[in-house]
C-alpha cells in the first residue's frame, strides 16, 4: 500500500512537472513549435518518461483543456443561487475565483493563439451547466435560449481572453463586474443620465 502511494506521488509530481514545463514554454513559443524534447528538457525528465504519460504534446494540451473546462463547469454547478437576479453575479464570481486560483497558468492557456478548442469546450460546458437554471428562471423559448447562452458565454470567454492578452491593468474583478452589469442590465446599465 505504501509503495502504491509513493508511485502515485511520483506520477503526480512528474505530470505536474510536464504541465509546468509546457506552460512555461507557451510563454516562449507558439504551440506548434513546442516539442516533446522541449518539454522533457524543461521538466528535467527524459523523453521516455514523457511518453509513459502522454502520446505527444497535443495530448498534454487536451488534458489541460479538459481540466480547465471542468473547473469552469464545476464553478457553475454549485447550488445556492437565491434568485434569478443573483445568477449573473454568481457565475462571474465563480469564474473569477477559478481564474484567480492560478492566474499565470490561465493567462498562458488563454493567450495561446489558435486555441479554439479550449474556448469551445469551456463555452459548451458553461452552456450545459447553465441551461437548466436559465430555462427554469427565465421565460425564454428554446431557440432564443440557445442564442442568448451562446452570446453570453462566448462573449464572457472572449472578454477574459482579451484581458489575459492585454497588460492586465484592470483587475479581473472589475472586468467581471462590468460583464455582470451588462448581462443583467444590458447596455442601458451604462447609460449616463444628467
Amino acid at each position: 500500500m505504501e509503495l502504491e502511494k509513493t508511485e502515485d506521488r511520483r506520477v503526480i509530481k512528474t505530470k505536474r512537472a510536464i504541465r509546468s514545463a509546457f506552460a512555461r514554454l507557451l510563454s516562449e513559443k507558439e504551440l506548434e513549435d513546442i516539442t516533446v524534447s522541449d518539454i522533457a528538457q524543461y521538466a528535467d525528465i527524459n523523453r521516455k518518461t514523457f511518453y509513459n504519460y502522454y502520446a505527444g504534446v497535443h495530448e498534454v494540451v487536451g488534458e489541460i483543456e479538459d481540466e480547465i473546462a471542468g473547473s469552469f463547469g464545476g464553478a457553475l454547478s454549485s447550488e445556492g443561487i437565491a434568485s434569478a437576479e443573483d445568477a449573473a453575479f454568481f457565475v462571474f464570481e465563480k469564474l473569477t475565483s477559478v481564474i484567480n486560483t492560478d492566474i499565470d497558468f490561465y493567462g498562458q492557456m488563454f493567450s495561446m493563439r489558435g486555441n479554439v478548442s479550449m474556448m469551445t469546450k469551456i463555452v459548451d460546458i458553461m452552456k450545459e451547466k447553465a441551461r437548466p437554471y436559465i430555462a427554469e428562471h427565465f421565460r425564454v423559448g428554446v431557440e432564443n435560449l440557445d442564442i442568448i447562452m451562446e452570446f453570453m458565454f462566448s462573449g464572457l470567454i472572449s472578454v477574459y481572453q482579451r484581458w489575459f492578452n492585454s497588460s492586465r491593468r484592470i483587475p479581473v474583478e472589475d472586468i467581471s463586474s462590468v460583464i455582470m452589469k451588462l448581462a443583467t442590465d444590458g447596455m442601458s446599465g451604462f447609460s449616463e443620465t444628467d
